[in-house]
């Protein structure tokens, strides 16, 4: 049974950080690319980082860039993102996603991340 579970997520002031963490299970996770996506309600989901199998490649939306970043632990079967300099803006739900070509992809339950003083 496929599992990806995040947790992290929570209220913070303005300009400060937090990691989130998506704990995998079920499949083999060195094989997928990692992904972190948010959502606000009403919007479409926005993709936020990438990170390759391998972990040796990542990439970030421009909005987060500079302040996010996204890491893999392979023997833990777990992906983070460190998120600093929190803004307003970055309130949302992050999902964790796990993708292998050509169309093999799970999603997690997503967790509430909320910047405001």
């Amino acid at each position: 049974q496929v599992q990806l579970v995040e947790s992290g997520g929570d209220l913070v002031q303005p300009g400060g950080s937090l990691r989130l963490s998506c704990a995998a299970s079920g499949f083999v996770f060195s094989s997928y690319a990692m992904k972190w996506y948010r959502q606000a309600p009403g919007k479409e989901r926005e993709l936020v980082a990438t990170i390759t199998s391998s972990g040796g490649g990542t990439n970030y939306a421009d909005v987060v860039k500079g302040r996010f970043t996204i890491s893999r632990d392979n023997a833990q079967s777990t992906v983070y993102l460190q998120m600093n300099s929190l803004k307003p803006e970055d309130t949302d739900v992050y999902y964790c996603n796990a993708y292998r070509p050509p169309n093999y992809r799970y999603w997690g339950q997503g967790t509430q991340v909320t910047v405001s003083s």
